[in-house]
């Protein structure tokens, strides 16, 4: 049994040149795990607390020195000498020290830098890759493993860019490919074949926060319009589905939405979205409504959830309390799943097995401002996610994830199956 003989930390900087946390722990055997933690840009309400120094003449405030010293004091002393193998205890002993309800005390980014280490560490003790020694910790009952489908964001709007479009991000999802790198391939040649018409359209191939171009379209449905062109040219007609992340709490406004000037009701935009489904085939559409429009997402959802996932991010962020609050009330049927949302890998785990236990699908996420670290790639696989967003095929930081998941394909071989369109069934079938 290697125990937990020392933890560290660091401030390093994410995707978009701002601090985040970075840790280290050490064990007993000699075995020892890193972690990076992630940082969203469009953050819901209810997400634990990302603790920041709040120093203005420093990173404009958001420096992190505040949580790096947490992990080095009073994390280090909480977790020192625990079985490193007994994650939710590790992680629960975490909670305990902070002993807030949204870790605000000691900082998500601090607990989870360790939560993640600690993981890989034990990982790298058991001889085990970190997908393997996930599903082992958790006591998954799933024998075979299955690769994600990716969620590739091409187009980024709101927060994420500076495109002038509303809703924040237009994906490419190759459902019907064989397997995951054949998917990927797909991605990648439409990105490619996307970048050229933008370009003879003398728009912008500059890129936004998850590598995803920024172009100054006119309207939601132009943006659909060349997305559909693409996959076309590039020959995957039918093969590749569109999804959008529309992040509509940022486009919320006194009690209405406001789309390309327009503001709204939750009826109403539903409407939009109906016609958005129908006519380009859209799959999956993320946080369609604000976080706190309980009411509207039950109506949505009993109107086109038979046919369309509705992926709650904002609405549940990773917590499964509120996943819980959804499942009674019927709200969404899909759940966006991202480690600092929460703050711990068990917490993580938990809301999704509560999700699945549900009949939600599940879809493992990054965030705008990501580090190298492909920790999410490895959670997708031992969680049989079936889906996952890492961004564009562009940015070193989102290709860490893919590739870390080429490799993950090349090692399992047989032993693993590609998710194809597993995360988007419906009892209805697809539309």
């Amino acid at each position: 049994m290697a125990k937990i003989e020392s933890v560290r930390a660091l401030e390093i900087l994410d995707s978009r040149g701002f601090p985040t946390v970075a840790a280290t722990v050490v064990l007993s055997d000699g075995a020892e795990g890193a972690a990076a933690v992630p940082s969203g840009a469009s953050t819901g309400e209810h997400e634990a607390v990302e603790l920041r120094d709040g120093d203005k003449a420093r990173y404009f405030g958001k420096g992190v020195l505040k949580a790096v010293a947490n992990v080095g004091g009073e994390l280090a002393k909480a977790v020192k000498g625990l079985d490193a193998a007994d994650q939710a205890a590790l992680d629960a002993k975490m909670i305990a020290a902070d002993g807030t309800p949204n870790k605000g005390r000691l900082g998500a980014n601090a607990i989870l830098s360790v939560s993640m280490a600690a993981a890989r560490a034990s990982a790298a003790s058991a001889k085990l890759p970190l997908y393997a020694w996930i599903r082992k910790a958790y006591a998954a009952p799933a024998k075979n493993f299955v690769l994600p489908a990716p969620m590739l964001n091409v187009i980024n709007g709101g927060k994420h860019a500076d495109s002038g479009l509303d809703v924040q991000e237009f994906m490419i999802v190759p459902t019907e490919a064989e397997s995951f790198s054949d998917g990927l391939r797909a991605g990648a040649e439409i990105y490619q074949v996307l970048k050229k018409k933008l370009a003879a359209m003398k728009m912008t191939t500059a890129v936004g926060d998850e590598g995803g171009f920024a172009p100054r379209l006119k309207t939601h449905t132009e943006a659909l319009d060349v997305l559909t062109a693409a996959i076309a040219e590039a020959g995957y007609e039918g093969k590749v589905r569109l999804a959008l992340d529309c992040a509509a709490s940022e486009y919320y406004k006194n009690g209405k939405y406001v789309l390309e000037g327009k503001p709204l009701t939750s009826a109403e935009i539903a409407n939009t979205y109906d016609a958005w489904a129908t006519k380009y085939g859209i799959i999956s559409i993320e946080d369609p409504l604000a976080e706190d429009d309980w009411d509207g997402w039950t109506a949505l959802t009993e109107r086109l959830g038979a046919g369309l996932n509705l992926i709650g991010d904002d609405l549940f962020v990773t917590n499964p309390v509120r996943l819980a609050r959804g499942i009674k009330e019927k709200a969404a049927n899909s759940i966006l799943i991202k480690l600092n949302q929460i703050g711990t890998l068990t917490e993580t785990v938990t809301a999704i097995t509560n999700a699945q236990k549900a009949g939600f699908s599940t879809v493992i996420s990054h965030r705008s401002g990501e580090t190298e670290d492909a920790f999410i790639a490895d959670l997708a696989v031992a969680v049989n996610g079936g889906a996952i967003k890492t961004g564009a095929p562009c940015r070193s930081e989102r290709l860490a994830k893919y590739n870390r998941l080429l490799q993950i394909e090349a090692e399992l071989g047989a032993k693993a199956t590609y998710a194809k369109n597993l995360a988007f069934a419906s009892p209805s079938g697809a539309r």
